[in-house]
């Protein structure tokens, strides 16, 4: 059992001159503070990967960058998977005894910090290095596949996929950190610029300066934590406790 105590987020967006380390350290910072603790008692940490800063040892990096000696130090690079794949490991070393505060961040400057070629270039490694990346394939193009696929076997249809973008565009107007605030129908989906189809500019998430980060404990650090009661291919949260996330 662990409990999710204290969470940070910048807002997402362009951040002129902040590196990869300076929005990890900002959400990292709110993190510590909203989970009641003090930078001295982190004693685990794990990382997300950045394509603007690819350091072979980004964990070790941030800690000294942030002022922490953890025991533990861990970076993990899975993709879109990274934010549950980090949830999940803190959640066993905590459970199993390796770490009592276990600070779980990521974030990285990719708007201001890179430009769209060198962007693209970082999404087109991805795939297998010897069978699809010298064909050229990028992170949209992959997932317009799955998407055509999910669309044949469901009997959905390009409007459909829309409606699920107007949705997300709808919860990122109630969050003053969101990116993009303008509502978009279905019709400006549609509308907008292909990019890998069946996937439209509207269907894509837009790239950003941004952190975020969440300290997972092994005990409740104040009045609402979120209990995880374990993680096995997902996270279950139980509903007895008090949340805010």
């Amino acid at each position: 059992m662990s409990f999710i105590t204290g969470v940070g987020l910048t807002a997402f967006g362009k951040h002129q001159g902040l590196s990869t380390l300076d929005l990890m350290s900002v959400a990292a910072e709110q993190a510590i503070a909203d989970a009641g603790l003090q930078r001295q008692q982190i004693d685990g940490l794990i990382c997300g990967y950045s394509t603007t800063m690819p350091h072979i040892m980004l964990a070790t990096v941030f800690a000294e960058h942030f002022g922490i000696q953890p025991s533990y130090c861990h970076a993990v690079q899975v993709g879109g998977a990274t934010g549950m794949a980090m949830t999940m490991l803190a959640h066993c070393l905590v459970e199993g005894g390796v770490a009592r505060n276990v600070l779980v961040v990521g974030g990285e400057n990719r708007l201001t910090g890179q430009t769209r070629d060198a962007s693209v270039q970082a999404l087109a490694q991805v795939g297998h290095p010897v069978y699809e990346v010298p064909l050229g394939a990028t992170i949209p193009a992959y997932y317009g596949l799955i998407a055509s696929r999910y669309m044949h076997e469901y009997g959905l249809t390009e409007e459909d996929l829309a409606a699920f973008a107007v949705l997300m565009r709808r919860h990122a107007a109630d969050h003053p950190g969101a990116q993009f605030h303008q509502p978009i129908t279905v019709a400006d989906v549609m509308a907008s610029k292909p990019v890998a189809s069946p996937l439209k500019l509207l269907d894509c998430c837009p790239v950003s300066d941004g952190g975020a980060a969440f300290v997972v404990a092994r005990e409740p650090t104040n009045s609402f934590g979120v209990k995880v009661r374990g993680a096995h291919r997902r996270i279950r949260i139980s509903t007895s406790a008090p949340r805010r996330l």
